[in-house]
């Protein structure tokens, strides 16, 4: 069994906050506490969280270099000049490719879009996309969620005599590129009032500004939403501000007019009821990336880009099967690399994971790393062997940060990037254990015993009788979902069981359970929870943690509980 977790409680707000805010909207006391313990406090704040207006996105010409941008993207298209679109392969570099190819070649007669191979490029800018980019006579390369450390790819562009424009959203390093322009909000220098954009969404601010420069319609920029929410979705960013409206109306665009590629993978993934935020990170985005880990993220690209919805489906098939392909090495490295550290007493007793397999596939070592999190709780790297290079993926716990620890190593490192809570690193095969030793070594000395401990985030007790088909209307307007913003998470406590819980697939749990002396009584699933069964029957009392979710089954629609820990009293 995991590690137990310790329950957070959300701090009790003002209760006359609560009471005024329950009034002026109509709402469920308890759903108002939740509100409100996330600043909002009043009518015209909920208006704006539950209603988000298009209006309330930034200019794009806020964002610094965003002028120097369009100037040169103009004059580009202008001249007639052949431009580039270069992006990552991941689901925010492949959703970027497909949204700036898609309105640029509107404009552009000659545009090309390039994608690294995941493994015999890396990650970021290439030498050989840049080489691509000259033998199409391209003077301009418009590259999306990367650049920002790629000093000397860009120099080697120089050389060529080619000019960038970076979109990205990761943290710059000391020093910048000698691009054109660098649009990233998280440049020191960049007063940019959201900070917290995917790559997606950065580019389509420079597709938004285009359209304000070039008085085109804005419309035509918000009809790529649908890309820049699964972008939001897929690469974890905040779900606050300004990435709240992007995917809210991107959401809104993929349940009501979906792109051929989009319509095509919904389908392919069996998706029929209301999309939200949680399909999109579950369903469609470990669809798109699958194609860069399996094959080429290309096939991403031509899906998202696709006119045709035969053809798209076609691509959509091809694409599921080789997430298919993806799941099957996932839950066999993840059992390798977990027996790995329980054969092993120094691993076991260690305040990190470091794991090196040169056999293990490239395309799924930052899931396996997200997958020994959940047995084994701390910052934990999994590596393997590419091009006669050591590749690794690393990923966080909650309130450590990694990029700080993995920053302190560098002297071991050959490159590396990412952010607080997850991170990519390239090595020589020879520097791993001298790495593993001083990455283990730095966060022994620095994390806390309670960053260690799994939590779960309770935004308040509920009653099971409360959880009403009205209550549940509400609460699903909260979405989207996402940090800043996760969907509520409520703890049920003085439960009884009715009839014996039943095991499912040999490791879920499912049981129906209602208030001591209540008239309700509801399902509860809890994924790989299995092992509880005997525990609750045998004891005195148990609380339940869950999230609430519409279950959709034999065309009836019911309330359930998804479980997300069970306390044993």
């Amino acid at each position: 069994m995991p590690k137990e977790k310790k329950w957070i409680i959300a701090p009790e707000p003002s209760p006359e906050m609560v009471d005024e805010l329950s009034q002026s909207i109509n709402i469920n006391p308890i759903l108002s506490k939740i509100l409100v313990a996330r600043g909002i406090t009043n009518y015209h704040e909920a208006k704006t969280y539950f209603r988000p207006s298009i209006e309330d996105c930034h200019n794009p010409f806020l964002m610094k270099d965003m002028d120097i941008a369009i100037k040169r993207l103009i004059e580009a298209i202008e001249n007639h000049e052949p431009i580039l679109v270069f992006g990552d392969y991941d689901v925010d570099g492949s959703t970027s490719v497909a949204m700036m190819y898609s309105f640029l070649k509107n404009y552009c007669k000659e545009l090309y879009y390039y994608i690294p191979d995941r493994y015999l490029e890396g990650y970021g800018i290439s030498k050989k996309g840049i080489d691509y980019a000259k033998q199409k006579n391209c003077k301009l390369i418009i590259s999306l969620d990367c650049g920002i450390k790629a000093i000397d790819q860009v120099e080697y562009a120089n050389s060529k005599g080619i000019n960038f424009i970076i979109c990205d959203h990761h943290n710059p390093g000391k020093s910048l590129p000698e691009a054109v322009a660098i649009l990233d909000p998280k440049r020191k220098d960049c007063q940019y009032p959201y900070k917290e954009l995917s790559g997606c969404g950065v580019g389509f601010k420079l597709i938004q500004a285009f359209c304000i420069q070039k008085e085109i319609p804005e419309h035509l920029a918000f009809e790529l939403l649908d890309l820049v929410a699964i972008s939001i979705a897929a690469d974890i960013v905040e779900v606050t501000g300004e990435n709240r409206v992007l995917a809210y109306y991107g959401l809104e665009k993929i349940n009501f007019n979906p792109r051929p590629g989009i319509k095509a993978l919904l389908q392919a993934s069996g998706l029929k009821d209301k999309i939200t935020i949680s399909n999109l990170v579950f369903q469609l985005g470990p669809r798109i990336n699958a194609a860069g880990r399996i094959d080429h993220a290309h096939l991403a690209v031509q899906l998202l880009t696709s006119i045709h919805e035969d053809e798209a489906l076609i691509i959509a098939e091809n694409i599921s099967k080789k997430n298919n392909t993806r799941k099957d090495f996932d839950q066999n490295i993840t059992s390798e690399a977990l027996s790995s550290i329980e054969e092993n007493s120094q691993l076991l007793n260690a305040k990190s994971t470091v794991l090196f397999n040169k056999n293990w596939h490239k395309g799924v070592i930052g899931i396996v790393a997200s997958r020994c999190i959940e047995h084994h709780y701390r910052p934990t790297i999994i590596i393997t062997e590419s091009n006669g290079k050591a590749t690794g993926s690393a990923r966080s716990v909650d309130g450590f940060d990694l990029y700080a620890a993995i920053e302190s190593c560098q002297e071991h490192l050959d490159q590396f990037g990412g952010h607080k809570h997850a991170a990519g690193l390239t090595l020589s095969i020879d520097n791993i254990p001298s790495f593993a030793s001083a990455f283990e070594k730095v966060v022994a000395s620095s994390i806390t015993e309670d960053q260690l401990t799994p939590k779960v985030n309770i935004d308040s007790y509920i009653k099971i009788d409360h959880i009403t088909d009205k209550f549940y209307a509400i609460l699903s307007q909260m979405d989207p979902f996402g940090p800043g913003n996760m969907q509520p998470v409520f703890a049920a406590s003085d439960l009884e069981v009715l009839g014996e819980p039943i095991i499912l697939k040999e490791k879920h749990l499912k049981l129906t359970v209602k208030d001591k002396g209540g008239r309700q009584k509801i399902t509860a699933i809890g994924f790989g929870m299995a092992a509880y069964k005997s525990l609750i029957l045998d004891s005195n009392s148990f609380e339940l943690a869950f999230t609430i979710q519409e279950n959709h089954f034999n065309g009836t629609k019911s309330l359930q509980l998804y479980l997300k820990d069970i306390r044993i009293h």
